[in-house]
């Protein structure tokens, strides 16, 4: 049985929280929960917060993610390192960094911690730590500004800090030492303050996250942890689908969710805390979910700007979770499909976009695809468009966004769904259809969107049918009059088929057929029975914004006024 589908194991009369509360019962506990919220909002407990009062740690949680040894290693030497930028320690304006956002975001949120206790022991992290600890504490710890404070920051520094405040901790100076507690207690007033006023469903759930943590680290922690609990639960049913997924549709945002509940369960294990069954219940739905966008070899496909990211980092997230599942098939909400046949996977993006207020990096990429055999990626999307950094500067980032870097069609260049100047995402896909059903040795999935409807009079009709065995993957693309909208007379359409690295190519010579030979040495072919197919130069981004060269299979046509189907098949060969 997975973990996820045991029963919690409770001792004796504990079993009589899971049962009904009598209406006494009930009355009991709002009107304790009242007092709690009333007593969150008195001077005393401001004085607490704010150090007034003598501070302490009550625990160290342990931290159950993943360091990055690499990183810590150059820390060691006086470098950050961050998605393939590099920082010297010591020229670090902690007043003002002048860096790509996600790596500002690693500094203020003292994600080095994690790397460098990795890398190095307590001896040696120890005096490192407390170095860059107290110069980012003297530009930014006495008032609370942006991005420094911003509620995720927040949150994510003060879990990082009570995870390693032994190497924080260690330097026995008066001074410094009251520094560090005293931010503790002012980080935990800004999330009393934050959690309940952050305007998206994400950023409550890190503030709660927050305020649980200190709640349990912290003394006079009763109120706070029964406002956090309540607060908690109720941000989590806001973010995150009855299927796991979250808003954002964004892997990335899932699994800073995951990261997030569970280090805040490591807290309440700290304390010796039964944990909310909030916490357990939405980690047994997420991580099917993000197992869901799994490919055969482990690691993850690229959607919403996600970058490719390998299958040590998932297993390293799944493993700190606690949760062992299977991959989700279908998720309808999160708006995800996934065939798993024979040694091949295929993921499809089978739901409209996010909303443009939930969008971290939104990608018009509507019923785009990815297929692997084995341990070969064959077709991708380019993915990426939220690392922006070094080696992808914002204009990349933008098209790394649109309808062509993905594995779908794109009509008259345009993408499916508009992307504003501004970075949001504006008018296009507002409905999917979507049947899937298992048919005679195959798994038959139709979806259409109606993202080119106003303007093009067009509904594009995609049919994905993955052979049982894995060795086909037969695909038909339809652009449909739409009903309401009236068509143009002509419109030119690309078919894209963005390929994974290492596949040499073979294209016949009337361009109707190409043969694809992969690194372990296998072939495939594909075929169109309209159009012609030319190879174009395309990309791929890893985990780390690293941007790697790759080529594409394109299939320019015409469409007429009454529509058109393109029909292709990638068959394993050899």
């Amino acid at each position: 049985m997975a973990d996820a589908d045991r029963p919690d194991d409770i001792a004796g009369g504990k079993g009589l929280a899971l049962r009904p509360v009598g209406r006494a019962q009930n009355l009991a506990a709002r009107v304790s929960l009242m007092l709690y919220q009333l007593s969150w909002r008195t001077p005393l407990h401001n004085m607490r917060i704010t150090g007034k009062l003598p501070m302490k740690l009550l625990a160290v949680p342990e931290d159950p993610l993943a360091g990055d040894h690499a990183r810590g290693t150059a820390i060691r030497i006086g470098k950050f390192l961050f998605q393939d930028m590099e920082q010297a320690v010591a020229a670090i304006d902690y007043d003002n960094l002048s860096l790509p956002p996600a790596f500002a975001d690693y500094i203020h949120r003292f994600d080095w911690l994690r790397d460098l206790a990795c890398a190095a022991n307590r001896g040696e992290g120890a005096p490192i730590a407390a170095e860059i600890a107290e110069r980012w504490l003297t530009a930014n710890g006495e008032k609370p500004r942006m991005p420094a404070w911003r509620i995720d920051n927040c949150a994510w520094r003060f879990l990082n800090m009570a995870s390693h405040a032994p190497l924080l901790l260690s330097n026995s100076e008066i001074i410094y030492r009251s520094k560090i507690l005293s931010h503790f207690a002012r980080s935990a007033r800004h999330l009393d303050q934050s959690a309940i006023r952050a305007t998206s469903p994400f950023d409550r759930v890190c503030g709660w996250v927050g305020v649980l943590a200190a709640s349990l680290l912290l003394p006079e922690g009763k109120a706070r942890r029964a406002m956090g609990e309540h607060g908690l639960e109720a941000a989590l049913a806001d973010l995150v689908f009855p299927d796991g997924g979250v808003l954002s549709r964004s892997p990335q945002q899932l699994m800073e969710l995951i990261a997030l509940l569970s280090m805040l369960r490591q807290c309440y294990a700290a304390r010796q805390e039964q944990a909310p069954a909030c916490i357990s219940e939405t980690l047994a739905r997420n991580i099917p979910a993000l197992l869901g966008l799994t490919h055969s070899d482990g690691g993850l496909g690229a959607w919403q700007g996600t970058g490719h990211i390998d299958a040590e980092r998932i297993e390293a997230l799944v493993a700190a979770s606690g949760v062992r599942a299977r991959p989700l098939r279908q998720a309808l909400d999160w708006g995800y499909q996934r065939v798993s046949a024979g040694q091949a996977v295929l993921l499809v993006d089978a739901g409209p976009p996010p909303h443009a207020k939930q969008a971290l990096v939104g990608c018009a990429s509507t019923l785009a695809f990815e297929f692997s055999f084995a341990k070969q990626r064959i077709i991708i999307n380019c993915g990426g468009a939220g690392l922006v950094g070094a080696n992808i500067p914002a204009a990349l980032a933008r098209g790394l966004r649109t309808t062509a870097a993905h594995s779908t069609l794109c009509v008259d260049d345009s993408n499916s769904t508009a992307l504003l100047a501004k970075g949001q995402l504006g008018a296009g896909v507002v409905e999917v259809g979507l049947e899937r059903r298992d048919i005679d040795r195959a798994t038959r999935i139709e979806a259409n969107h109606d993202g080119y409807a106003r303007v093009y009079g067009f509904v594009h009709n995609r049919v994905l049918i993955q052979r049982s065995d894995g060795m086909e993957l037969r695909g038909e693309d339809t652009l449909l009059p739409h009903a309401k909208y009236k068509s143009r007379e002509e419109v030119d359409a690309h078919l894209r088929f963005h390929l994974g690295p290492d596949i040499e190519l073979l294209l016949a010579d009337d361009r109707r057929s190409v043969v694809m030979r992969l690194i372990d040495g296998s072939s495939w072919s594909f075929i169109t029975t309209l159009g012609t197919i030319e190879v174009d130069d395309s990309i791929w981004v890893d985990e780390l914004g690293r941007p790697h060269p790759t080529r594409q299979l394109v299939i320019g046509v015409t469409a007429p006024k009454g529509g058109m189907t393109i029909g292709w098949a990638l068959r394993f060969i050899g």
